[in-house]
């Protein structure tokens, strides 16, 4: 009997959703994936995974996929050869830059694609028309923590790697819903507990991750400066400041002591009262190594900068820097936020945080990538959310990579009206999503399953992304696409023929990631940066000895309690957080074409509080109406006290959901958009 040819086989690569990066085992047959199987050698998440790392594959073949380059025909799109598209693309761009500068173009790119993705659109953006306007999705989740922590730091990212956590003696979660945003990282929170290790959470909502905690601190929403400034007075009143670190290691403590005094006693900014900050502020300092672990409730604000600098006060007020079991950790949102920041699509700084507006980086890159001296631009550009407001106006054209704009920006309809003012729109992805419809040609690129590249997660671990079957139709690798544009415009050095090719021209030209080469990354462990040469094991933990900044020291600051853009009043008097859910992700493009994750919430909801509910004459799964002084969303009523009364909870994931909510007023320093606070009114559903 003749033996049957088995062509089963696992491919480990990194799931495609949060920034923990877990890996996995993706299971192909006959060319087509059929699974996921646990991967466990990874000391990330030791062959764990979470509901939608366990169902990622089911997405990559789904039939919504686009396949095709399709360019618009008066309110038709129709197929297109890569020919047509690529010849438009480039005359439509070239065309607006000769006519409006280089300040006429946009470039957007996703924090889910991979790194080698987003170093060629920056590249391409900055030696094809010598523009600084390029951003990624980091803007709207952490753009306060790069810009925060490398205020008191030196560096814009975390100090420690997710298992130190176990090193820990005490662990604060602060704005952080981790066991369902960051179900791994929370494994790692829940092993410490299990040792004994106590847990602080700090939330407004009695969340999922506040089910873990020893002690929970609902406070008012947006009051996190104040908080800390409390928290602050009282361990530097009880002298528990760590006199000896703030000497040697960091400057500016005489300004923070001054502005704690002013928080004596903050209970009616925050809610919270004073026996419960004390006892908080006191564990906090007395702990021999304490962490701090927050995310997006700390950063998606106007004060989102001040507020990841209040959480570093607090870190180096007592000493809680540079070794295991410390630090200040954000929690990415996205597989490859940290990786999009990192290779330069950023508006001020290349690959690496090498500053624009330095001469001397700018003549390094120049050099490196074979361009003309003097042509790189020194200005800072346009970011992310500047750019849709500036649409129709400055902006003439933009080029989206992966993004999904008119459902995760704040603000939908202004974000349509934004999209339909533009000359030209270029939108590059793997479906079709609702802000396709706005562009001129639309480009098929290629998922995580389809790609060899890397994603960085938020512990600066660099993981590689394996191919393990082809993409669909005629789509195509997304640098490959990139250099198909510049190549031709006849631009030199695009002419890439692997990711790996890519990854090694970001690292020629960035020195803290010279020695993180594809080999290195073979590893389970992979490689932490900053790693300078070949040589060097990488960094896990940031810090150690001196800080990141020139000087070698880390900064306290004395920041002032700012409120919120928008508070609730007369006429909209609830207050609207959001977040996320351990379901789905983002925008859904992905999550809801899988069946699992569809069925288990398949629409929005928003949770109210059960005394407003009376009042108002809600019950539970019954439909209302939420509006805004931008818009309004109609959703399901989840009644509950896990939200304080006047206060609403929404997740952000859907169509015409929350976002239609939302306030674009910005963070002064990061431009960060207030998406968890904004000033709405309830009305039931007749």
């Amino acid at each position: 009997m003749e033996a049957i040819k088995s062509t089963l086989k696992y491919v480990p690569t990194t799931c495609p959703y949060c920034g923990v990066g877990c890996t996995l085992n993706l299971v192909v047959n006959d060319g087509k994936l059929v699974g996921v199987e646990p991967y466990k050698r990874s000391p990330i998440n030791e062959g764990k995974l979470c509901p939608k790392g366990a169902t990622c594959w089911e997405a990559v073949q789904h039939p919504d996929r686009l396949t095709h380059p399709l360019i618009k025909k008066g309110d038709k799109f129709e197929k297109a050869t890569w020919d047509e598209a690529i010849d438009l693309i480039t005359k439509k761009f070239t065309e607006i830059s000769d006519k409006n500068g280089a300040r006429a173009l946009g470039f957007q790119t996703s924090c889910r694609t991979v790194n080698e993705d987003c170093y060629a659109l920056q590249k391409w953006a900055r030696v094809a028309f010598q523009t600084n306007n390029v951003d990624n999705c980091a803007r709207i989740c952490h753009g306060p923590s790069v810009a925060g922590l490398s205020l008191s730091f030196g560096s814009g990212a975390a100090t420690n790697p997710f298992e130190d956590v176990l090193n820990s003696d005490l662990i604060v979660m602060w704005g952080s819903n981790a066991v369902e945003a960051h179900p791994l990282a929370a494994r790692r929170v829940m092993q410490a507990k299990k040792k004994g290790t106590p847990i602080i959470v700090v939330d407004p909502r009695y969340s999922a991750t506040a089910r873990l905690a020893d002690t929970w601190v609902r406070f008012t929403p947006s009051t996190h400066i104040a908080l800390a400034n409390n928290m602050m007075y009282y361990i530097i009143r009880e002298g528990l400041e760590d006199k000896e670190f703030i000497k040697e290691r960091t400057k500016g403590f005489d300004d923070l002591k001054m502005m704690a005094e002013k928080y004596a006693d903050a209970t009616r900014i925050h809610g919270v009262p004073q026996e419960t900050v004390k006892d908080i502020a006191l564990q906090y300092a007395k702990a021999k190594n304490a962490v701090i672990i927050y995310c997006l409730g700390i950063t998606e604000l106007t004060t989102g900068t001040d507020n990841v600098r209040s959480m570093g006060n607090l870190a180096l007020l007592t000493g809680n820097v540079g070794r295991p079991g410390v630090g200040v950790n954000p929690l990415r949102g996205q597989n490859n936020v940290q990786g999009a920041c990192d290779m330069g699509a950023y508006p001020n700084v290349y690959s690496g945080y090498q500053k624009c507006e330095d001469a001397a980086n700018r003549a390094r890159m120049e050099k490196a990538w074979g361009v003309k001296d003097g042509s790189l631009p020194d200005w800072y550009g346009s970011t992310l959310t500047e750019q849709i407001n500036d649409c129709g106006d400055v902006i003439k054209a933009m080029y989206i990579l992966g993004l999904n704009p008119v459902v995760t920006y704040p603000d939908s309809n202004h974000v349509k009206r934004s999209l339909g003012k533009l000359d030209f729109l270029v939108i590059q992805d793997i479906y079709w999503t609702e802000s396709c419809q706005y562009a001129d040609v639309v480009l098929p690129g290629t998922c995580f399953a389809e790609k060899d590249g890397t994603f960085t997660s938020g512990e600066r671990r660099v993981n590689r992304v394996r191919k393990a079957v082809d993409g669909p139709g005629e789509s195509k690798y997304d640098w490959e696409i990139i250099g198909m544009l510049a190549k031709k415009m006849g631009l030199k050095g695009f002419d890439w023929t692997s990711a790996k090719e890519v990854w090694d021209d970001m690292r020629a030209c960035t020195p803290s990631m010279f020695g993180v080469t594809y080999e290195k990354m073979e590893k389970p462990e992979s490689v932490h940066w900053p790693c300078p040469t070949e040589e060097h094991p990488g960094t896990p933990i940031l810090h150690c000895g001196k800080f990141s900044a020139a000087d070698g020291k880390g900064t306290m600051f004395g920041l002032e309690y700012r409120p919120p853009a928008e508070v609730a009043d007369a006429e909209y008097p609830y207050t609207m957080m959001t977040g996320r859910l351990i379901f789905h992700y983002h925008s859904r493009t992905q999550t809801d074409r899988c069946e699992d994750l569809h069925r288990e919430v398949p629409e929005s909801y928003v949770q109210i509080n059960t005394e407003d509910a009376k009042e108002l004459g809600i019950r539970q799964h019954e439909k209302i109406k939420i509006t805004s002084r931008r818009g309004e969303t109609i959703t399901t009523a989840r009644v509950t006290d896990d939200v304080a009364p006047k206060v609403l909870y929404m997740t952000m994931h859907f169509n015409e959901g929350v976002n239609n909510l939302t306030n674009t007023a910005l963070d002064p320093m990061s431009k960060m958009p207030e998406l968890k606070h904004c000033a709405v009114k309830v009305e039931k559903v007749a």
